[in-house]
């Protein structure tokens, strides 16, 4: 994670980190559009009248049966040993490359040590291999049930959301969920116990600054319109997706944990098992109460059976609805991959990034692909939302800090006189000493597990041991 959790492993995004948070954005932008376009088109009811697909549960219970497809997947990846992050495996080259170096420069070991020798090191470390690996993806029967927490978080949170969704603007509802990223940095804290540094507590402040820009670029414009209905509901659709966030940070910092526990899930699975609880959730208790409380769908707040009749009888409605599934186990797929290599603050920041790219995404469908049937067009207002864009990058700058491409608050112009050149120079020395550390660890442990010297021989193994740990190889073979 961009800076150093005090008391835990520093995690850095590196190129293939940012790769995966891309994609999370672009899945989750195209999430996000696809909600509010499925909740503005019409087709055919069960009366064979024409009704708004305005169903946020059946969204929710989509979302579910996209990440069910998890399962499938985590299943292919231990059956072929695909590599995958959070899975033991590795690309074969790579293994042969790790196979020439066991634990340090294989031509130095070979060379004072001879074939023989070197080979006898190749099957120790092969073998630690396989035994990490069997142990790793020994996935207890509890796990699969214990996944249904953050099921339950992610239903109640992804629900809360989609009705707030129907009375508000698609940018206005992503702001709001972009707030959640307090509550996450919050729960890091005082939950999972990981304290946050000063300059990522002033990262968050500007990601919440930026927030704020975009609400007020979305409530200024939607100020101008004449839309009554919609701003008579906007106070409770604002309560509905605030809450959601709240939720929803709970299921980040849980992922979070779930993934790090003794007992790790793997990312897979616990996108898949999420899934497979949410559908059974929704199928055995959401729907049920959902059909019987009284709404506008049919004398319920939201029909089964007249969602299911729109589908069959709408052919828009069913392609809106394919593209969604895939986008949604993708998004939650890269998303939970977020979570995993760095921390639950980046998905946090992931889902405020989202505002941006979702303002930009409907500026170009309103010009480019609907002559403003959709989408939405540039404000006198829109300056302010580009002006949060700025704030966010630089927010998410500074708690990136110290890796590359971070910006360091060392009292400059534009850090408004913040000075924290200690902190970074105790978290990169912290960082430093921790490597080392984890190496030494990581040689000891496996030293324990060896019942003989590498050499075979009775007598000296235990000098021959020593050496070799401590990276003495310069000694002519024994």
């Amino acid at each position: 994670m961009g800076g150093t959790d005090t008391g835990n492993t520093s995690k850095t995004c590196g190129l293939t980190e940012l790769i995966i948070f891309v994609i999370a954005m672009v899945c989750g932008t195209a999430c996000s559009i696809l909600s509010k376009l499925m909740m503005e088109l019409k087709g055919v009811g069960m009366t064979g009248e024409i009704e708004v697909f305005e169903k946020p549960i059946f969204q929710s219970f989509g979302m579910f049966i996209g990440m069910t497809f998890g399962v499938v997947m985590h299943c292919l990846v231990l059956y072929f040993k695909i590599p995958f992050p959070g899975y033991p495996f590795k690309w074969n080259d790579n293994d042969n490359n790790e196979a020439k170096k066991p634990f340090t420069n294989g031509d130095d070991i070979k060379g004072n040590y001879g074939a023989t020798d070197f080979e006898s090191l190749v099957g120790v470390k092969e073998q630690l291999q396989e035994e990490e690996s069997s142990e790793m993806m020994d996935i207890p029967v509890w796990m699969y049930f214990f996944l249904a927490i953050p099921a339950v978080f992610d239903l109640a949170a992804t629900t809360l959301c989609m009705c707030g969704l129907t009375y508000l603007d698609v940018s206005i509802y992503q702001m709001l969920r972009g707030s959640g990223i307090i509550f996450v940095a919050l729960m890091k804290q005082h939950v999972l116990g990981h304290v946050q540094t000063k300059f990522q507590w002033v990262g968050v402040g500007w990601n919440v600054m930026s927030v704020v820009l975009v609400g007020i670029t979305a409530m200024l414009s939607s100020s101008e319109s004449n839309e009554d209905d919609q701003g008579n509901n906007a106070i409770l659709g604002v309560s509905l997706v605030m809450l959601g966030a709240f939720v929803q940070a709970l299921q980040f910092v849980f992922e979070e944990k779930v993934m790090t526990m003794d007992i790790p899930a793997p990312p897979l699975l616990l996108i898949g098992m999420e899934g497979v609880w949410g559908a059974i959730i929704c199928l055995l208790v959401v729907y049920p109460a959902a059909y019987y409380l009284p709404g506008d769908d049919h004398g319920s707040y939201e029909s089964f059976f007249n969602t299911m009749a729109m589908i069959q009888k709408n052919t828009g409605i069913q392609m809106a609805f394919y593209v969604y599934f895939f986008a949604i186990f993708f998004y939650n797929l890269f998303a939970v991959l977020v979570t995993f290599m760095l921390s639950s603050v980046w998905h946090a920041i992931l889902d405020n990034f989202r505002p941006i790219t979702i303002w930009g995404a409907d500026m170009l469908i309103f010009y480019s692909f609907t002559a403003g049937a959709f989408g939405e067009a540039w404000t006198k207002w829109s300056f302010i939302q580009l002006i949060g864009m700025c704030v966010l990058l630089y927010g998410t700058a500074i708690y990136n800090a110290p890796n590359p491409g971070s910006l360091k608050l060392k009292g400059q112009w534009w850090a408004f006189g913040i000075d924290l050149t200690n902190e970074y120079q105790q978290l990169e020395s912290e960082a430093e000493q921790a490597k080392m550390d984890a190496k030494w660890e990581t040689l000891q442990a496996k030293a324990k597990e060896r019942k003989g010297s590498f050499m075979g021989e009775k007598e000296p193994r235990e000098s021959i041991h020593s050496q070799f740990l401590r990276g003495g190889f310069g000694s002519p073979k024994i």
